[in-house]
C-alpha cells in the first residue's frame, strides 16, 4: 500500500469520525478489522490492499493527531476560509483541508508540497473542479501565511 492510499483511508476515517463522534482509536480499530476491510473493496479500490505497518503507523497516529487537533485545524480554516463560515464547507472539503493542514504543521516526513499535492489529487477525486480550486487557495493562503 502506498502512502497515498494509506492517506485516503486517513480522509474516510476523519469522515466516519465526523459523523458518529467515535474515538478515532475506535473508528480505525472497527475500519482495519480484516473481515470488514475486506468488504470495502467492493466501494472503494483503496482497499484493495491492507496496510502495512508502516502505513498503519501513519493511519493511526494522523487520526488521532487530526481528532486531537480538530479545534485548532477548524480554526485555520476559518482564518484562511475568508468570508466561509467553516460550517458551510462541506465535511469533505474539511476533511481534506483538516488532513492536509496537520501534515503540513504535524508530519515531519510529509514535504509540505506534497500534502498540499495529495490534497488536491483527493479533492479532484471526491470534490468538483470548484472545491479543488477553493481547497487549493485555502491550502495556498495557509502555507504562505504560517510558514513565514
Amino acid at each position: 500500500m502506498t502512502r497515498s492510499n494509506a492517506r485516503e483511508i486517513v480522509l474516510h476515517l476523519i469522515l466516519d469520525m465526523d459523523y458518529t463522534k467515535d474515538p478515532s482509536a475506535e473508528v480505525v480499530e472497527t475500519r482495519l478489522e480484516k473481515d470488514y476491510y475486506a468488504t470495502l473493496q467492493e466501494e472503494n479500490d483503496v482497499y484493495t490492499e491492507r496496510p502495512n505497518q508502516k502505513q498503519l503507523d501513519y493511519i493511526k497516529a494522523v487520526t488521532a493527531g487530526i481528532q486531537e487537533k480538530e479545534e485548532e485545524l477548524r480554526a485555520y480554516i476559518s482564518r484562511y476560509a475568508i468570508r466561509w463560515n467553516v460550517n458551510r464547507i462541506s465535511r469533505l472539503a474539511r476533511a481534506i483541508l483538516m488532513l492536509a493542514m496537520y501534515e503540513i504543521l504535524h508530519v515531519q516526513d510529509v514535504p509540505t508540497s506534497v500534502a498540499v499535492n495529495e490534497a488536491l489529487v483527493l479533492a479532484k477525486k471526491y470534490e468538483t473542479e470548484e472545491t479543488a480550486g477553493f481547497i487549493n487557495g485555502i491550502l495556498g493562503a495557509f502555507v504562505r501565511g504560517e510558514n513565514k
